[in-house]
């Protein structure tokens, strides 16, 4: 057989293989996992959903197992416009394209938007899965530092002028794999640099609504309007299986291309999927649901940083998340996160190293560990072995 695999698959860089033995570690019992980005099932309103799909098949039938339209159920853009709309936000429904998740969003956006040797900027580090998405089709990619109050401003204005870039991709709520959030006032200067710049932007907001205490921030939707297209998903705020999320975008040209691209791609998002979720969310109480996700999360996530604060080496320091599913820990001067990972792996605990979330920096002391996916045990358990494997590759 004559099998040609194509130079974008090929390349050296392409990292698909990454997130595949992420998620493989992640599923494995043997393993104490922090390395994938795992909802925790508990939270998956199964009986509810149980219900959906029973009112569905009895009120619609065959019309739910039909070929549909390419933006999506009505009902369900409706539902996301509607809650943009109380965040002070104006998307209509008829601005909304419903995804395969909002990984299809980010592959959406990178084949209508790059050819070869575009320039295109993303936050360092960044979201491995938009790398690897964006590495497909071959841009050059630009990278702008993240500190504690978000996106470097000034370096974001000098990588801006000196490349003129196809667009910035931005996760400015607890960023993955980083955990960080941007400040108000970061957010503001930055949408000011952006719209001097012309640069469109694409917000990503997977885990906006998974914040455990204080105010958030003003979107860059909402300080820049349709030179800014965003990304959503019910991955974090439902369920992940049912693979259902969405970009918005008001620019008509943008919007079009889009869509078509997604009609050829695969038609249509399932629509009985659509469905059901739209008439769980019509039937019950999002924001209750995502309380309890909250809530979960945010004990969790204390449960983690007492056991860090416990265990782990003071040399070894790490963010204070805020909201969201990660964080984000720097080991000493010396130490490399690949070794850490390996050497933990070794004893059953998996971690996420930071490499394959930079563009280019290999060798990096980050590492990003999840705490969403765990119980109280595995974390003080697994928690306990990564401090001791780093505090016996430091007395090396």
């Amino acid at each position: 057989m004559k099998l040609r695999i194509s130079e974008r698959m090929s390349k050296p860089d392409f990292q698909g293989d990454f997130t595949a033995a992420i998620l493989k570690a992640a599923a494995s019992p043997d393993v104490i996992s922090f390395a994938g980005g795992l909802p925790n099932p508990d939270s998956f309103p199964v009986k509810e959903m149980e219900a959906a799909v029973t009112k569905v098949l009895e009120r619609d039938g065959v019309r739910a197992l039909q070929y549909s339209n390419t933006e999506g159920y009505l009902p369900l853009r409706k539902f996301i416009s509607d809650r943009y709309k109380k965040q002070g936000i104006d998307f209509a429904p008829e601005n909304i394209i419903i995804t395969n998740g909002s990984q299809q969003a980010l592959d959406m956006v990178a084949a209508t938007l790059i050819d070869p040797g575009d320039p295109i900027v993303v936050e360092k580090p960044s979201y491995l899965a938009a790398l690897q998405t964006f590495h497909l089709y071959g841009p050059k990619v630009c990278s702008v530092s993240l500190n504690e109050d978000g996106i470097d401003c000034d370096e974001l204005e000098k990588v801006l002028a000196e490349n003129d870039p196809k667009f910035i991709y931005v996760i400015p709520n607890f960023q993955n794999p980083t955990g960080l959030t941007y400040t108000q006032a970061v957010r503001e200067r930055a949408a000011a640099i952006l719209k001097a710049a012309g640069t469109p932007v694409i917000e990503d907001n997977p885990y906006g609504e998974l914040r455990f205490h204080g105010e958030g921030g003003s979107s860059f939707a909402e300080l820049l309007g349709e030179q800014c297209a965003a990304m959503g998903t019910f991955s974090k705020i439902v369920a992940p299986g049912m693979r259902i999320g969405w970009i918005a975008c008001k620019q008509p040209e943008l919007y079009a291309k889009l869509l078509a691209f997604k009609s050829t791609m695969d038609l249509h998002t399932n629509i009985f999927g659509q469905m059901v979720l739209a008439e769980y969310l019509l039937d019950n109480d999002l924001d209750e649901q995502i309380e309890k996700i909250k809530v979960m999360y945010r004990e969790k996530a204390e449960k983690m940083m007492d056991c860090m604060a416990k265990d782990f080496p003071e040399s070894v320091s790490y963010t204070k998340p805020e909201g969201g599913m990660f964080i984000w820990a720097t080991m000493p001067e010396g130490l490399k996160a690949v070794d850490v990972m390996q050497a933990a792996a070794a004893k059953g605990v998996a971690v996420c190293p930071g490499d394959p979330f930079y563009e280019e920096e290999r060798g990096v002391r980050t590492m990003r560990i999840n705490y969403s996916n765990s119980s109280d045990e595995a974390i003080e358990k697994g928690i306990k072995i990564l401090g001791d494997t780093i505090k016996e590759m430091l007395a090396k």
